[in-house]
């Protein structure tokens, strides 16, 4: 383009490329590039002067070129599509009429920090340094799937309302970050899309307001984060779905909100966490499904446990807080799918570990219950006198009592009323504690039970006494059994 056919602001423009000089506009530091449609021509550039600049611009020796430019109003689209561009752009504080077109070009840097865009369409496009989008506001949909970004991605307090759009309104699918994406603050009005995307540092979306009710407001499934995703203090209208993602680091929803009633709030299955923390969070409003995500440590406070949860096939290696076992076991009465076996063998293995085994016992006993209740009636029927004889084998104190009762009661009735011998001159001396405990233990035998036989209503507490002793004995056996077998 020759420079007769240039305004004056492109002169400009052009003469601090040429040197790579910081050329800004702005009549103050506090200009709103959201006015900038009414922006006369002394700011006024075209798009297609600031592409043939980039492509094939004036070079001066010892200078290194560059676009560096603020409160610039860019009129026409910046058309950069398969281009490969050596020098950094940067056009901050400017008011864009048409969204830039990158797709699948090669840049060395691209910052459109605190400008106004109608939109964004970058497609393939790789970025040698970082892009930087902070504080930018966009009109549409921002397009980066597919990105190859080497630097970090910069969205701090980012905005973005593309409307009544059903596509994500920004897609990074699947975008490959060399270090972090960072968008703390970021307001959203749609669904971000990170399927499949690679973040080799840490994303952060602490205090990001994300809106997009009855939807997926943040969809990343099979995610992978090289460091922490950071979610603290964050507000979500929508559900967050991090199906099959892997987080190397830790999964920080501390004082976050989120909200989507009638469905899922947030969806972390079949993924592999360092460390999830859910705490200092009001209840979540809608299913937090953990199915078959793998953890090695669940931060999890109770309150923040909402009405239905999913936890079928969940693992993790550490529980903290601890907490005493009937506020955990809230959580897994919670259960869609009702009475989930493994649900508690995982909560007894979190507390064994830590050495609780009171807590391991309540939590067995607990789920005993809860198995009772799909049982037929007569297993219920017997369930039920497990649990009250001997809490399933968990209350040890409580066989103890059964026994010591049964045996105080046998010893004194066998004693105001001994049994007649069935053979007289054969009989060992009656002892009516040990023709009691004959008949209680099943195993161990004082020789009083096969010489003695009681009659009438006294052969009637006989069987009493026998068939109460097999079921403490048996109980108690199974009991020591199943907290013996288990690591």
């Amino acid at each position: 383009m020759e420079t007769d056919d240039l305004t004056p602001a492109e002169r400009r423009v052009r003469e601090a490329f040429v040197t790579g000089a910081h050329l800004d506009f702005r009549p103050s530091p506090d200009d709103d590039p959201a006015d900038g449609a009414a922006w006369g021509p002394e700011r006024t550039v075209r798009a297609e002067v600031l592409r043939a600049l980039l492509l094939d611009g004036p070079r001066r020796t010892g200078e290194i070129p560059a676009l560096n430019l603020a409160g610039a109003r860019i009129t026409g689209r910046l058309d950069l599509q398969y281009a490969t561009v050596d020098h950094p752009v940067r056009l901050r504080h400017c008011h864009f009429a048409e969204p830039p077109r990158c797709y699948a070009a090669r840049l060395r840097e691209l910052n459109l920090s605190e400008s106004v865009l109608p939109g964004l369409v970058a497609h393939a496009v790789h970025v040698d340094g970082v892009l930087r989008m902070t504080r930018a506001r966009f009109t549409g949909t921002v397009r980066l799937g597919g990105a190859q970004i080497s630097g970090s991605l910069y969205m701090e307090s980012a905005t973005i309302d593309a409307g009544d759009t059903e596509e994500p309104v920004l897609q990074l699918n699947p975008t490959a970050v060399g270090a972090d994406l960072w968008a703390p603050g970021l307001r959203t009005h749609g669904q971000i899309r990170l399927n499949g995307a690679n973040v080799a540092g840490t994303l952060n979306l602490n205090e990001a307001r994300l809106d997009h009710p009855g939807h997926a407001a943040l969809d990343a499934e099979t995610l992978s984060v090289g460091g922490h995703l950071l979610l603290r203090q964050a507000e979500v209208r929508g559900w967050v779905g991090l199906r099959g993602a892997r987080v190397e680091g830790r999964l920080d929803l501390s004082y976050a909100r989120l909200a989507n009633p009638g469905g899922h709030a947030l969806r972390v299955a079949s993924s592999s966490i360092g460390e999830l923390w859910l705490r200092k969070s009001p209840p979540m409003e809608g299913v937090l499904n953990l199915r078959r995500a793998q953890l090695d440590t669940l931060l999890l406070e109770p309150e923040v446990v909402p009405d239905e949860v999913l936890l079928s096939d969940l693992t993790y290696t550490s529980l903290t807080p601890h907490e005493p076992p009937e506020r955990r076991l809230r959580m897994l009465e919670r259960d869609r799918h009702g009475y989930v076996p493994h649900a508690y063998e995982q909560l007894t293995a979190a507390y064994r570990r830590i050495g609780d085994d009171h807590a391991a016992r309540l939590v067995q006993l607990a789920k005993q219950r809860r198995h009772r209740g799909t049982l037929p009636w007569y297993g219920r029927l017997w369930g039920r006198v497990q649990d009250a004889t001997v809490g399933y084998g968990f209350r040890p104190l409580r066989a103890a009592g059964w026994l010591l009762s049964l045996l105080a009661v046998g010893s004194a009735v066998y004693a105001l009323h001994p049994p007649e011998p069935l053979k007289a001159g054969e009989a060992p001396p009656f002892s009516p504690v040990f023709y009691t405990l004959d008949l209680l233990l099943p195993v161990i035998s004082f020789g009083q039970e096969s010489a003695f036989a009681p009659t009438g209503w006294y052969q009637a507490l006989a069987y009493v006494l026998v068939l109460g002793g097999w079921i403490l004995a048996t109980t108690v056996v199974a009991g020591v059994t199943r907290t013996v077998s288990r690591p």
